[in-house]
């Protein structure tokens, strides 16, 4: 079986709602049921995202679980100039601790549970505005899973030199002279 996630027309100036499609092998290899607005392909131990050309491979977590985390992490620290691969790259190491760690393991996989059962049908990952997926992390906020994910992605995030222009961080500034060397004095409004 494949899941695809993907994006209902929305009204203007609105978040798009996410629409879950199942489809069986025999639908996949007919061709032509897949939209253009798919967003997240699950198959078995993989996500791919066709529209952007990534995928991630997942090892001890649920591929839907995976899934859920990199939205999950796009609702924690929301950039909509930073593409999902950048959020699938920060959620990757809970995947590695979750074979390392079967604590690790059951926290995030129930986690997940608990958000999908919160959300009601078609999951947390199913609910297409924002507005009510924040109003679910609200409620978990202090919830030691929530904590464990929130804490994680802010290096897993946010340390990945691919993104930083995107902030308009150049980096560290010691190799390069400092920053007073650097135009750091050059104000010319004063």
């Amino acid at each position: 079986m494949v899941t695809i996630f993907n994006r209902k027309a929305a009204a203007p100036d609105t978040p798009e709602p996410i629409e879950k499609q199942v489809l069986s092998r025999r639908d996949l290899l007919k061709g032509g049921t897949i939209s253009l607005g798919a967003i997240l392909v699950i198959s078995g131990s993989s996500i791919i995202h066709p529209e952007f050309a990534w995928g991630l491979e997942t090892s001890n977590l649920k591929p839907e679980t995976m899934a859920t985390l990199i939205q999950l992490a796009r609702d924690i620290y929301p950039h909509d100039h930073i593409p999902d691969r950048f959020y699938a790259i920060a959620v990757k190491p809970y995947d590695a601790k979750a074979g390392e760690d079967p604590k690790t393991k059951k926290m995030i996989e129930e986690g997940i549970a608990d958000l999908d059962k919160r959300a009601g049908k078609g999951g947390y990952i199913g609910l297409g505005w924002e507005d009510d997926r924040l109003a679910i992390l609200r409620k978990v906020e202090d919830t030691p899973f929530f904590q464990t994910v929130r804490g994680g992605l802010v290096t897993g995030l946010y340390n990945q030199e691919e993104i930083w222009p995107l902030f308009g961080y150049e980096g560290e500034s010691y190799s390069k002279g400092g920053y007073i060397a650097r135009g750091f004095s050059n104000i010319e409004w004063l």
